[in-house]
């Protein structure tokens, strides 16, 4: 095992900080005449602007005035693209090398900005600043539940990365302040309860208030043979890049409140904050992966406690994580309970019973997902080869597809995003059938350290 350096965990000390920092910032700042669309009790028809065709000039949020600086744009885009999913990428570059790597990375990177250009033409034709209004646009109320259904999707998937990394990581911490270097076996030393109490003593009390303020959340081997690295890299790499890049659902949001919002402003917003995120993602990875080689693990930090479990900055890096990742789970709990009131009780009026009686059934069944699921890898995996590619590829193709009626189908641009979505189609399959595989017939299921 190679000796931990110093320069690894320092570049873990500036992103969980960095974390830590946007997830305090959701619950003491921004009052309610800043909060995204989806968090105000406005009606479903303010989503749509009125349509003047005064000099021909596209639909402006001229309902709703912006007062957010480029620069905190930055850094809210920024906090929703970072999550959990760094926590992996040490590991999927151990699957792929660091050239092999690089290339991926930089390709999801920039498809991603292409996928922002899609969402903010769409939204630009029609004035609209939700994503689930994007798609009662594009293909009506079908569309709209599609859309809310992948969101859940994936936030319930980032939730139960948070929750994976607090039942693995709290377990440590709570073993090095006793000063053990090996579990005794109690059961304050068990992950499963200890997410249950956490779930029940910290993030049930926040995800039963009524507002909460911006959803923006932050939101993870061995060197095989070349036809074990083509399962390998099909089957969870692509797809833990992929996870970790998805930030479209907060891109309207944050376009709304960007002061003088322009599709040019915002598109440098995107492409400042993806490039950020590129940046912290390959130096994480770099560091994580040369500290370990052929012993990195698909959760890194649970990499670092088989060296030194009891070494101070370590343990620092582990709290800072904890504190970040605990504070995150209500904040992603919230457009989730937004998103299933809007499609099942569509209608009614606020009630608490409803608001308490759908966080916990959340957070019961995320915590029958943690306690029950084996590896975080499956969660990354999953998540990653269903709602990214949805989010990233599939949905906002389709959308400027349908939305753009002003060029033909055989245009350029359009053309382009046809083969953007085929892209997502093409993806979400070939991961999909290699995850599969591998539960079937690959590797240790129990490897990682899980």
């Amino acid at each position: 095992m190679h000796s931990i350096q110093v320069e690894p965990i320092s570049i873990y000390c500036s992103t969980t900080i960095y974390q830590v920092i946007s997830s305090l910032t959701h619950f003491i700042t921004y009052k309610h005449h800043a909060m995204p669309i989806f968090f105000r009790e406005t009606p479903e028809r303010e989503e749509f602007l009125p349509h003047k065709s005064d000099g021909g000039k596209p639909p402006q949020f001229t309902d709703f005035e912006g007062k957010t600086s480029f620069g905190m744009s930055v850094f809210n885009l920024s906090n929703a693209i970072m999550g959990s999913g760094i926590l992996g990428l040490s590991y999927a570059m151990a699957n792929t090398g660091i050239i092999l790597f690089l290339i991926l990375l930089t390709s999801i990177a920039v498809l991603s900005s292409y996928s922002v250009h899609l969402l903010l033409r769409s939204a630009g034709v029609v004035g609209i600043r939700a994503y689930e209004q994007l798609g009662k646009r594009a293909f009506g109320h079908p569309g709209k539940i599609l859309a809310a259904v992948v969101i859940t999707m994936h936030n319930i998937g980032a939730m139960s990365s948070y929750l994976f990394i607090v039942k693995y990581e709290l377990p440590l911490v709570i073993q090095a302040f006793l000063g053990l270097q090996h579990s005794s076996g109690e059961w304050f030393l068990n992950g499963n309860y200890l997410i249950i109490i956490v779930s029940i003593f910290i993030i049930l009390p926040l995800a039963l208030m009524r507002q909460l303020g911006k959803p923006f959340c932050s939101v993870f081997v061995v060197n095989p043979s070349f036809s074990h690295l083509f399962h390998l890299l099909t089957a969870y790499t692509v797809p833990i890049l992929a996870f970790a890049f998805v930030c479209h659902p907060e891109v309207l949001p944050i376009y709304t409140e960007l002061r003088n919002p322009t599709k040019r402003r915002m598109q440098a917003i995107a492409n400042v904050s993806i490039l950020g995120m590129f940046v912290m993602y390959l130096l994480t990875a770099i560091f994580g992966y040369l500290t370990f080689y052929l012993n990195t693990e698909a959760e890194l930090l649970h990499t670092y406690s088989k060296v030194d479990p009891l070494d101070t900055l370590i343990l620092c890096v582990r709290l800072a994580v904890l504190v970040a990742v605990t504070l995150t789970v209500p904040v992603v709990l919230f457009p989730i309970r937004r998103a299933l009131l809007q499609l099942l009780f569509p209608d009614k009026p606020f009630h608490w019973l409803r608001h308490i009686s759908i966080a916990l059934c959340l957070l019961f069944v995320v915590n029958l997902l943690v306690i029950f699921v084996p590896n975080i890898r499956d969660i990354f995996g999953i998540i990653g080869a269903t709602s990214a590619p949805s989010l990233i590829f599939i949905l906002p193709g389709l959308f400027y597809i349908r939305i753009v009626s002003t060029e033909p189908m055989n245009s350029r641009p359009k053309i382009q995003a046809a083969c953007f979505t085929a892209l997502g189609f093409i993806f979400m399959s070939m991961s999909l059938t290699f995850i599969a595989l591998d539960w079937v017939y690959g590797e240790n299921r129990s490897g990682g350290g899980h």
